[in-house]
């Protein structure tokens, strides 16, 4: 389909798209789900993350701008006091030892010609986008394209969980769906945050797991039983799965967060995760990827002409890591 090339406002930037990310989102989109403050109409493009190269820069894109978008956010969600306990300030995220980890080029501005991974509502599945100039952060030199096109919602989802969950040192966390794209992160992170990890998986993941540092355990009958014979307790639980594993999880501890089974969230007293994304968050575990610290499968990378593959292919509920459109 073609359609006008979009240009940057005041505040905005437009990226060249190299690659985007597809995620279960994206196929809810297709089949005519319409984001919270998404405008109605068509053509609705889907994607929400991105990566590429700033080849427009519009007017007012100051670190102040990005400041006061990022205020906003955590007001929106938590109340005006939010603010001062962001983890950009040192406050919960800091449990997890991301402070220091800025990233490259973090506090600069956006600029032409700089690579970027970014996000953002819907049309990442395009050769251009247009974006807030705080939803984009530098891509570390040593990222490929497809890693960085898949990079920003699994590693800020899975970040945004852990800390809503408030999972730290000494915990016991259980991860369901733990091989998957947001998974795969929140392993490596809570591991580093010193907890415990018990990751549910298809037995042909279980290596995988453990290369990240989690003890995996098989999906199916048993599931429980099987978790009680590997830890006394279970302080945590993100829920990646749903269904049955939610349910599961409810028996061990009150404190869940689910990614997938929303319509059963709130009548279960479940949390899902609150939208919080932001440019300081992104650069954080970027720059914990540039320095070694985290990693990320690509299982496919398919051409933007089959994004309908990638859509099957994700839609599976099946696979290690990541699915990404280069385009």
């Amino acid at each position: 389909m073609d359609v006008p090339t979009p240009h940057a406002g005041p505040g905005e930037v437009r990226v060249r798209v190299r690659a985007a990310g597809v995620q279960p989102y994206d196929c809810a989109v297709r089949e005519g789900w319409n984001p919270p403050g998404a405008p109605p109409g068509f053509p609705r493009i889907p994607g929400n993350e991105f990566a590429g190269v700033i080849d427009e820069v519009g007017g007012g894109s100051s670190p102040e701008t990005r400041q006061a978008g990022r205020k906003a956010e955590l007001e929106a969600h938590h109340g005006p006091e939010a603010h001062g306990g962001s983890e950009a300030d040192g406050g919960p995220a800091t449990r997890g030892g991301l402070k220091g980890h800025d990233g490259p080029g973090t506090h600069d501005g956006p600029y032409l010609g700089q690579e970027v991974i970014g996000f953002g509502m819907l049309r990442a599945y395009a050769e251009y986008i247009v974006v807030p100039a705080d939803q984009v952060a530098a891509k570390p030199a040593a990222m490929s394209w497809e890693v960085a096109g898949g990079f920003s919602a699994g590693a800020q989802t899975a970040h945004i969980a852990l800390t809503e969950l408030g999972v730290g040192e000494g915990d016991t966390l259980l991860i369901h769906g733990a091989a998957g794209a947001v998974g795969t992160v929140a392993v490596q992170l809570a591991v580093a945050w010193g907890a415990r990890v018990i990751g549910t998986a298809r037995p042909e993941n279980h290596d995988y797991l453990r290369s990240l540092g989690a003890v995996p355990i098989a999906y199916g009958d048993g599931l429980e039983e099987r978790i009680r014979k590997t830890a006394d307790r279970v302080d945590a639980a993100l829920d990646g799965a749903g269904g049955e594993a939610l349910d599961v999880s409810l028996a061990f501890t009150r404190n869940v967060l689910t990614l997938v089974d929303h319509g059963r969230a709130a009548g279960l007293g479940v949390r899902v995760t609150p939208p919080l994304r932001s440019r300081e968050r992104l650069a954080e575990l970027a720059g914990m990827y540039a320095d070694g610290l985290l990693r990320v499968h690509v299982r496919a990378a398919y051409p933007l002409a089959r994004a309908a593959d990638a859509h099957r292919d994700v839609g599976s509920g099946h696979g290690r890591g990541k699915v990404v459109l280069v385009v």
